[in-house]
């Protein structure tokens, strides 16, 4: 495995070491070498000492957070515990509280860290703690985790049972439970309720099919279509900028009870018309630059193919070629739910939670997570394709006000 040097281990660390998983594997090929990013505002300063404490006794107590990857002479790849020095992991950088734009120093030291990895002779995970005051929060904390260690459900509850509600110092955060419709007809069937399932059986095998053809497709030739999002593969390991930004929560579900839907579908809408609005104005700024062309209220090319890929919570199959999946497509979404109350970590009340990673051959990321009652989107973007992260940003924003205005006023005209 590139980056991981072969040595020898003795016969009872062998033994006693788990093997990494396909996926763990994965994580370590070129292209897909994923750090995960969790930012996280607080409402206080953060006490370095009290973290760190804190940290001994409930991330270290975690197997693989105190556990080096190695290989052994013949290849194969295991854990191996040791004794884990908490300063080579917490970084504490003293700041200037009174810098010119603090806002902007943590975004960019957030981008600076994707220029990095973290030594392989240590656990694949660091924690910064930034004591300075932003527009959102008194300090922030940035971990960094190898994907290796887990995915982002995984160890966003992992990082969450070391949380408490900001309401009851003793009690854990509570998450939101996927509520899955399961119909049902009382009695026999009708003849007409028959029919409906049959059709229902027919799309779905149609359905599957279709998706099975595309996703081959896509691991084998089918790439998207080149526009402003979408890089040039390979990207390698370009820096990355992580912006983001807080959307009502109330808001969300508005549209989603107009609709008759889920907060995941509408958060997927909101990107589908923020992109659409983003690339709009990409194209009609390259129309006036090339030709001079007067601005058009859609700029966009026909037959645009533009894929996300839409990550679920559940465990792909080793057999996946996941780096060629990676390859074809424009862009990564996901949307972790969180906590549905607010939280203290560590004694320190938590303001927002971010999360993000870096490491992908993609130019774009999204990333949505719940917090009380806003959502937090977060864009991974490469800087040498999408240098104004922040419009796209308002764009995103911009969508979803216009889709709640069109209800607010839908309700208003409703003669109901």
């Amino acid at each position: 495995m590139e980056g991981l040097r072969p040595i020898r281990v003795s016969k009872k660390d062998s033994e006693d070491g788990q093997p990494l998983s396909p996926m763990a594997r994965i994580c370590h090929q070129p292209y897909s070498d994923v750090y995960i990013i969790i930012i996280m505002g607080f409402n206080s300063p953060i006490s370095p000492l009290v973290f760190k404490a804190s940290l001994r006794h409930s991330l270290l107590k975690h197997p693989r957070f105190s556990s080096l990857q190695v290989v052994e002479s013949g290849g194969e790849m295991r854990w191996v515990k040791i004794e884990v020095n908490l300063d080579n992991h917490v970084r504490v950088p003293v700041l200037d509280p009174n810098m010119e734009s603090p806002d902007k120093f943590v975004e960019d030291y957030a981008s600076n860290l994707s220029k990095t990895t973290i030594s392989k002779s240590i656990p694949l995970w660091d924690v910064h703690l930034l004591n300075v005051k932003t527009s959102e929060a008194e300090s922030t904390v940035i971990f960094r985790i190898h994907h290796s260690l887990g995915d982002g459900i995984s160890l966003m509850s992992l990082l969450l049972s070391c949380s408490r509600k900001a309401s009851d110092p003793e009690a854990l955060p509570n998450i939101p439970t996927i509520k899955r419709r399961n119909p049902s007809y009382p009695g026999r069937l009708t003849s007409w309720q028959f029919l409906l399932k049959l059709w229902w059986l027919v799309l779905l095998c149609w359905n599957t099919i279709v998706d099975v053809l595309i996703l081959l497709g896509t691991i084998f030739f089918l790439e998207d279509t080149k526009t402003p999002l979408k890089g040039t593969l390979p990207l390698g390991l370009a820096q990355r900028r992580f912006v983001h930004r807080t959307i009502s929560l109330d808001d969300v579900k508005l549209v989603k009870n107009a609709m008759g839907t889920t907060i995941n579908d509408v958060m997927v809408a909101i990107t589908q018309a923020g992109l659409s609005s983003y690339l709009n104005r990409k194209y009609g700024d390259e129309k006036t630059y090339n030709k001079g062309a007067e601005e058009n209220n859609n700029n966009l090319p026909n037959n645009i193919r533009l894929r996300a890929a839409l990550v679920v919570n559940i465990r792909p199959s080793a057999g996946i070629q996941i780096s060629s999946f990676r390859n074809r497509i424009t862009l990564w979404f996901s949307n972790v739910p969180g906590p549905e109350e607010e939280i203290s970590y560590f004694g320190h009340p938590v303001a927002f939670i971010a999360l993000s990673f870096y490491g992908q051959p993609n130019a774009l990321v999204i990333h949505v997570v719940s917090y009380a009652n806003k959502m937090k989107i977060t864009l991974s973007v490469d800087e040498n394709i999408i240098s104004d992260p922040h419009q796209l940003c308002d764009d995103l924003q911009n969508s979803l006000d216009l889709m709640k205005n069109a209800v607010i006023t839908n309700q208003r005209t409703d003669p109901k």
